[in-house]
């Protein structure tokens, strides 16, 4: 650990005097990111729901080393780096980017200087024949150690697939049929007339032009859908209102059915997300995270061990959710009730769980158990011993002294 600190320190001084840094965080860190361009994807509400729910599970988790036993270290640089990043972005912010970044463009690069983090975009990567991957950001090459290349796998081992390569064209017809339908009705609806004349129109009848004109005025002023206009016409004059080009019905039939492909490609079913979000919420949160956050979580822990300790230590970073954050108090009121029941909680450990404080008294840190879980063939005996007032040692200890 020591001799891999004092190497990256090195290498990173040296980048540093030849005018590197300043390029790497000009080019790729402060002006970079998928997620500001003119691709604008997180304008689709269903996307900006599913990768803000991924994505603040993420955020939540507890992160913390661990030793080879599984034992919490409390104390480590990793952690403190990881609390603070950098500059600009909070431990929060930052999970939240990676894993934004991670389920767009399909990968993202953690890049580790010294005692600072950040994300680095726009890099170009490469195996050589040794099978060694080298990492470039507009021609400066980055040292391995610095940077890892979190992939979210498909079937190629070098490039990760993300939503903006796999779900593109669903991507963009769902986006543009938004677009339509919000454009629509941003300008009130489009609303247009048909004037229509028996007679032919003749550029040098001023009286005609007159009437035209005054008859275009007249349905131009419509501005509003509560106004109404009162149009006298002659006879030959008819006004018939045109029906709009853009058909709602059919492209809300279209959003409904391309709109779910969207959490396909996020290893969400929407159907049976929204259905539980509508009937359990603890449920849904559950779904969400054994279908996609888990598998995340797995991924980032791996990386961020090796770009911390190196591929020959025990230490390893973890991400840990408590699951009971997903369930009701009146369902974790009944887990406390049982866990205490069956000896496997003390009762100040329940009043942990339901977020009370410890009491802290002799009673309250012992471990206890029911009567009725005594194994079935020992009920009867376990009752009449209760029923004598003992514990059935006395008519053992009697029987000896006679």
């Amino acid at each position: 650990m020591g001799l891999r600190d004092r190497f990256s320190n090195f290498v990173y001084r040296q980048i540093e005097k030849r005018g590197w840094v300043e390029d790497i965080y000009s080019s790729s860190i402060r002006y970079g990111g998928r997620y500001v361009t003119n691709e604008n994807i997180l304008e689709s509400s269903d996307v900006y729901q599913l990768l803000q729910d991924i994505s603040n599970q993420m955020m939540l988790a507890d992160i913390v080393v661990e030793d080879k036993d599984g034992n919490d270290i409390r104390e480590s640089p990793a952690l403190d780096i990881l609390k603070n990043p950098n500059s600009y972005l909070t431990q929060s912010e930052f999970i939240k980017l990676l894993t934004n970044t991670y389920l767009l463009q399909g990968e993202v690069f953690p890049f580790l200087n010294n005692q600072e983090m950040h994300i680095l975009s726009n890099v170009y990567y490469e195996l050589d024949s040794k099978l060694v991957e080298h990492f470039k950001v507009n021609g400066t090459t980055i040292p391995g150690s610095m940077v890892r290349h979190i992939k979210n796998i498909g079937t190629n081992h070098l490039k990760g697939v993300g939503l903006l390569e796999l779900g593109r064209n669903t991507l963009e017809g769902v986006m543009n049929a938004e677009k339509v339908l919000t454009d629509k009705y941003v300008k009130g609806g489009f609303l247009a007339f048909l004037l229509k004349l028996d007679a032919h129109i003749n550029p040098q009848n001023g009286a005609q032009s007159k009437l035209i004109n005054a008859i275009l005025n007249q349905l131009e002023s419509i501005d509003e859908s509560r106004t109404v206009k009162l149009i006298p016409l002659g006879k030959g004059y008819s006004i018939d209102t045109m029906k709009s080009p853009i058909e709602d019905e059919k492209i809300l039939n279209f959003l409904n059915v391309y709109k779910k492909d969207l959490g396909k490609f996020l290893n969400i079913n929407i159907d049976t997300y929204m259905a539980l979000v509508k009937t359990d919420l603890e449920k849904a949160m559950m779904y969400l995270h054994n279908k996609a956050t888990k598998p995340i979580m797995k991924n980032f822990e791996d990386h961020l061990s090796l770009l911390f300790f190196g591929k020959n230590s025990d230490k390893r970073i973890k991400f840990k959710i408590n699951i009971l954050d997903f369930v009701s108090y009146s369902t974790k009121t009944n887990i406390a009730y049982n866990l205490v029941r069956t000896m496997v909680f003390a009762p100040d450990d329940a009043r942990d769980m339901l977020g009370k404080d410890r009491l802290g008294t002799p009673e309250a840190t012992k471990l206890y158990i029911s009567k009725d879980l005594i194994a079935g063939e020992d009920l009867t005996k376990a009752t009449d011993d209760s029923l004598k007032g003992g514990d059935g040692n006395e008519e053992q200890k009697g029987d000896a002294d006679s």
